[in-house]
């Protein structure tokens, strides 16, 4: 087999691709209808042109590795930070979840409350209003001047207002509402 090539079975009739050859195809259940290929593993870049060849990685001694101190970011929230690892490491994505009603929109708000008063946080929510936000903040007191709140679905406004906004910290509740026109 060449480098950089596999190779894959793709249906005729439907266009159905396969791993292995297949007499009849799953998706059309036409028979014997599957050819071969071979498809190209190089990726492409943004461009569309070949990426750049990638170095290849070496090992390193596990205690040469340096690690920063200051690498998180407290929430103030000392069992949250317990379970973060010592808090939000810049750049990584948290996940919280948990059953309806259990507070998940409130310890996100505190965490926002606690982040906004030293940076700016983008609190991007597609499930509940302006108003219920805005409640709910003054009943825990995360009436920050740091803190944006933005109502949101649309994945491409939610980038371009990141985009705009340059914040620090960008919370999304809940992702499951958050949807995308572009495949």
């Amino acid at each position: 087999m060449l480098k950089n090539k596999k190779i894959v079975y793709f249906c005729q009739e439907c266009g159905y691709e396969s791993a292995k050859w297949m007499g009849q195809c799953p998706g059309c259940k036409a028979w014997n209808s599957f050819v071969e290929e071979p498809v190209s593993t190089v990726k492409k870049s943004a461009a569309g042109g070949k990426a750049s060849i990638r170095q290849q990685s070496e090992p390193v001694i596990l205690k040469d590795i340096s690690l920063k101190e200051d690498e998180r970011q407290t929430t103030k929230i000392g069992e949250l930070d317990r379970v973060l690892g010592g808090g939000i490491v810049p750049g990584s994505l948290v996940l919280v979840g948990g059953d309806p009603g259990i507070g998940k929109s409130t310890l996100l708000l505190q965490v926002c409350r606690n982040l906004a008063e030293k940076q700016t946080v983008l609190y991007v929510t597609g499930e509940e209003s302006l108003a219920q936000i805005r409640m709910r903040a003054s009943r825990i007191g995360a009436m920050c001047p740091g803190l944006l709140i933005l109502p949101e679905t649309d994945l491409e406004a939610i980038f371009q207002a990141a985009d705009h906004l340059s914040p620090q910290t960008l919370i999304v509740d809940s992702i499951q509402t958050i949807q995308s026109d572009t495949s």
